[in-house]
């Protein structure tokens, strides 16, 4: 089985607010870089997102090491979380619905799909990889906020 490893990160300029989100997916010394941009989002949308469209890309099943800041995103996943969530047909332990549903469903799908180490990293600290993807989650907005202004 190939083994993928992926960095993501999101970021989000008030939050709600514009966001953007960036993904780097590692193979055999490859490295794709992937982002986008949404006009009116939360930064927890974001995290979410980059992880499911790196993980889109992956056309076969693959050993997969995501890491992540978003301590929302793994301990879903390491704490079990999403699985009680399913349980309880998408509500939290209070009863309150669970948000994001359409992005944990899509993330549950391909976590079924792939072998996922769901890896939790500091987030601005020194970790390259996680550093590149809030620069470029950051730039998605900045950018995507210029072109908004000169329309």
């Amino acid at each position: 089985m190939k083994e993928v490893i992926i960095y993501t990160d999101g970021a989000c300029s008030g939050n709600p607010g514009p966001g953007g989100w960036c993904a780097i997916l590692m193979y055999k010394g490859h490295e794709k870089l992937i982002s986008g941009y949404e006009k009116d989002t939360t930064n927890n949308r974001m995290e979410l997102l980059a992880a499911k469209e790196a993980l889109l890309l992956l056309k076969e099943k693959c050993h997969v090491k995501l890491h992540s800041d978003s301590s929302y995103l793994v301990n879903a996943f390491n704490e079990g979380w999403i699985f009680n969530w399913i349980k309880k047909d998408w509500h939290k332990p209070d009863k309150t619905p669970v948000k994001n549903v359409d992005l944990w469903i899509s993330l549950s799908d391909l976590n079924k799909k792939h072998d996922i180490e769901w890896i939790k990293v500091q987030g601005h600290s020194d970790n390259e990889y996680n550093n590149r993807c809030d620069k470029e989650a950051v730039l998605q907005i900045k950018s995507n906020e210029k072109v908004t202004e000169n329309v």
